[in-house]
């Protein structure tokens, strides 16, 4: 589990406060009061305080043999949000509160993305215009609590087989960030899978290319061979358009492969290093596609979720002046 950002942040808050104030706050069950101390490293910080030794976890990881995936370690250090997560309001497992504090509190992520699902996902249960615009208000609220932590308002919002978005584009323009991805029709002739995916990219409020060939290799759903379109076309106009090529990080998907990975890097394109979690504890699957992207030669400048937050807003904000750079 790569969490070591978020200990080491915890660290320096409970050594800033001073030894007083740390086991006055533990005393009564406070020690989240401290920033950058969630509950995880408050537990963690009771279990020193009560034992006077290491506690169990600790322990624990120093014994693990290997990280969760070697090879991306690098990249990780500059990691500092993710673009691409789930909640029971789509097809996700938690509430909106708890993927938010498991990012910032077991991850250490300074931001997040909420993406769900789009409404002609059903099968996802996808958002009308309606429950999106309850869960931006949701957002807002959950922020104020947050802070500095920000959970930016998103969707993965499908690719339709005309390339159009499958939500209101107002309120598409009122997100931080929009992942767009193919979800239906995935056996499309690569001719009309090359135009759907390029007229998607050209639409100006599209910022991210999600797990952009849809394949399975593993898992419970079984495998799925990618979909077939001209990649160097696609990831041509990903560049011209400034849109993030995702590096998806689910085990089952680890979209795109690494040809098309080394393509798009060759063609000079940004990138989203993403879970695409579904549940808290997917949360830490950010080294598995690290260890592909460093494999691969992607800068960490390029990869947009290593990125401060006002950066990243600057960037998917700029929607008049991205289409197309030179």
């Amino acid at each position: 589990m790569y969490r070591v950002r978020a200990y080491r942040r915890a660290a320096q808050a409970l050594r800033d406060a001073g030894p007083a104030r740390v086991r006055a706050l533990a005393d009564q069950d406070r020690l989240q009061d401290l920033p950058q101390v969630g509950r995880t490293t408050a537990a963690l910080a009771a279990e020193v305080l009560a034992s006077g030794g290491k506690p169990g976890l600790l322990l624990e990881l120093e014994g693990a043999a290997e990280p969760v995936a070697a090879g991306g370690e690098a990249l990780m250090e500059f990691i500092r949000g993710d673009c691409h997560l789930h909640s029971d309001w789509s097809d996700g497992q938690s509430p909106v509160d708890l993927m938010a504090r498991t990012a910032r509190d077991d991850i250490g992520h300074e931001w997040a993305v909420l993406t769900d699902h789009s409404p002609r996902l059903t099968v996802a249960n996808g958002l009308s215009p309606e429950r999106l615009r309850e869960q931006l208000e949701l957002v807002a609220k959950l922020n104020e609590e947050l802070a500095p932590f920000r959970l930016l308002t998103g969707i993965e919002v499908d690719i339709l087989e005309d390339g159009t978005l499958d939500q209101e584009p107002e309120l598409l323009a009122q997100l931080d960030v929009v992942v767009a991805s193919v979800h239906s029709k995935l056996r499309m002739e690569a001719p009309a899978m090359t135009e759907r995916m390029v007229r998607a990219i050209a639409n100006p409020h599209m910022d991210v290319l999600g797990h952009c060939t849809g394949r399975l290799v593993e898992g419970g759903r079984g495998k799925r061979p990618p979909s077939t379109f001209d990649a160097a076309i696609v990831f041509e106009a990903c560049r011209q358009f400034d849109v993030a090529v995702e590096i998806n990080s689910r085990p089952e998907r680890q979209d795109p492969p690494e040809e098309l990975l080394r393509m798009a890097v060759d063609t000079g394109c940004l990138f989203s290093l993403d879970t695409d979690a579904h549940a808290p504890g997917q949360l830490d699957w950010q080294p598995y596609g690290a260890a592909r992207a460093v494999a691969c030669g992607v800068d960490p400048a390029r990869v947009v979720t290593t990125w401060p937050v006002a950066e990243l807003l600057a960037w998917t904000g700029a929607v008049g002046l991205r289409a197309p750079l030179a």
